[in-house]
């Protein structure tokens, strides 16, 4: 699998993978936000998550990667300091405010920053058109998170600090995005980074947050567990998607497809939640969908 990931690396081949892996990482993201907003406090759902993954890496990392690099542990250390800060950010967030509003907030900063950082650091470069379709994605974005912001009925009075999480949490989106792209190229087999970067990344929510699990009700905790294994087996799959996505092609256009995991979340809470789409809505969702094939397609 190694040997068949750098083949392809740079090819055109490759970079159809690598779109099919962000647009999965698109879907499943959706589904990993929605785990974690959901009937748990998010600290405790994250914790819960975290600490599943890392069960399944472990015996990964001990028998069956390659063991990592000596250079290689100065990087997953500063993958940790940026994926900490992440999902503190990321969880203040969802504490404080309507994930339908918040997620899209996250989702549109992201990809502008992350195509900005992948051009200084990977020397990518975008056409007029993909810039159009970059801008047209983030406004399609941005603008399905004011419409569920004008319908929100509940929680206004803590969506401003809300929506200052949701902005800060999206710049770790593209800091992690890009640093985690940079980390897994450094590497001589990709699967050596990710699977250690899961069983490293684990131990911090699950560290901060014991007393609040301490604290559950007996009967709480099967349905936490349950959930806490859906969302690793999620993880692996998303962020193990976009980490080998950006390995194989280009960061920036990865990114981008990635975010029309805002559409999935709407479409989630359509077909599962019920909640009703519109037609306003739906030209939103058209339009984050048509800005991902323009930067696809454009090249």
């Amino acid at each position: 699998m190694t040997d068949w990931i750098l083949s392809i690396s740079g090819t055109p081949e490759g970079a159809r993978i690598a779109s099919m892996m962000a647009i999965w990482a698109a879907f499943l993201h959706a589904v990993f936000g929605a785990l974690q907003k959901g009937r748990h406090d998010p600290w405790v759902s994250r914790a819960a998550i975290d600490a599943c993954y890392g069960l399944i890496a472990l015996p990964v990392v001990l028998f069956v990667v390659p063991f990592p690099e000596p250079h290689l542990w100065p990087i997953l250390g500063g993958a940790m300091a940026i994926h900490i800060l992440y999902k503190l950010a990321q969880a203040s967030t969802y504490q404080r405010g309507a994930y339908t509003v918040v997620y899209p907030v996250v989702r549109g900063t992201a990809p502008l920053i992350t195509i900005i950082a992948a051009g200084l650091i990977f020397h990518e470069h975008y056409n007029l058109a993909q810039w159009s379709g970059v801008l047209l994605l983030v406004s399609g974005i941005l603008g399905l998170a004011l419409y569920n912001w004008r319908k929100l009925t509940v929680g206004r009075e803590t969506l401003l600090p809300a929506l200052g999480w949701a902005l800060i949490t999206g710049v770790m989106v593209a800091a992690y995005t890009t640093y985690d792209a940079w980390g897994i190229r450094q590497a001589a087999d990709p699967f050596t980074f990710l699977f250690w970067f899961f069983l490293l990344d684990a131990l911090f929510m699950p560290l901060i947050t014991w007393r609040r699990i301490a604290l559950l009700p007996v009967a709480e905790l099967p349905g936490l567990a349950a959930r806490g294994l859906v969302g690793a087996l999620v993880a692996f799959c998303s962020f193990g998607a976009i980490m080998l996505a950006t390995r194989i092609d280009e960061v920036g256009r990865a990114a981008v497809l990635r975010e029309t995991s805002t559409v999935f979340a709407a479409l989630v809470g359509w077909v599962i939640l019920g909640e009703k789409v519109g037609p306003r809505r739906a030209g939103l969702m058209a339009m984050i969908a048509a800005g991902a094939l323009i930067v696809e397609y454009a090249a």
